[in-house]
């Protein structure tokens, strides 16, 4: 008679729910509030019965998930990572990939719980030091190039992070989808750009060309004149 093979030992309550959640994060950044109980069951290899008797329903699935995914502590963990003695440019173009990632991740996530306005845990509740965290990691990663930088080291993470902000919010990226390398070289012009006097207008023109290059339509047909026109356009 052949030998029936083991089955594996059911996880443990704790380890199955953990499991759980973290099959589930990818599939609510992919879906976000489209996402059904049969597409959570199919990521998470389980039945659907079993999400129910492990969570008692799937919106507090999708909280805890939220809870989970919303944790700053990785994201602040890969910053960390980046190696200082790289360019500027690099640097930059690193920190700025792992923030479009986050909020990319961040919205899909909110759109799947439903979000309707009240702050997640971990903003509410920060940690003593959490707020500065993100803001001393970019300090100190873009310290080395202090003698380039026309703002202090400690303004350029907020630059930054508007900007990853920005792009990954689908309405803002109708007319023209920038990749890292470009609004990498927006932001470094921004913060190390060549800012003597007389230099400001060739400067911003540069710039200008460079982004309609990339692929930013015109605005204008005098590409030279686009960084100052948009210089006198009111915000937004």
């Amino acid at each position: 008679m052949p030998k029936i093979p083991n089955r594996a030992s059911p996880l443990p309550p704790e380890e199955r729910k953990a499991a759980i959640i973290d099959a589930v994060i990818p599939a609510m950044i992919e879906h976000g509030a489209a996402l059904t109980s049969r597409q959570i069951a199919e990521a998470a290899g389980v039945a659907e019965g079993t999400i129910f008797r492990v969570f008692g329903d799937k919106e507090t699935l999708l909280r805890e998930a939220a809870d989970v995914y919303l944790d700053p502590a990785p994201v602040r963990a890969s910053l960390a990572e980046i190696d200082p003695a790289l360019s500027l440019e690099a640097k930059v173009s690193r920190i700025l990939g792992v923030l479009r990632q986050r909020f990319h991740g961040v919205i899909s996530i909110m759109s799947a719980i439903g979000y309707t306005g009240s702050e997640p845990p971990h903003v509410r509740n920060p940690k003593p030091g959490q707020k500065w965290e993100y803001v001393s990691i970019v300090a100190r990663l873009v310290e080395p190039e202090l003698d380039r930088l026309n703002v202090p080291a400690e303004h350029v993470a907020p630059f930054i992070r508007l900007v990853a902000f920005a792009m990954s919010i689908p309405g803002f990226t109708v007319e023209a989808s920038f990749d890292d390398d470009t609004l990498t070289r927006l932001i470094v012009y921004g913060i190390a750009g060549d800012t003597t006097a007389g230099n400001e207008d060739a400067a911003r023109k540069r710039a200008a060309r460079a982004l309609v290059g990339a692929g930013a339509p015109a605005r204008d047909a005098q590409a030279d004149d686009t960084a100052h026109d948009l210089e006198r356009t009111p915000s937004c």
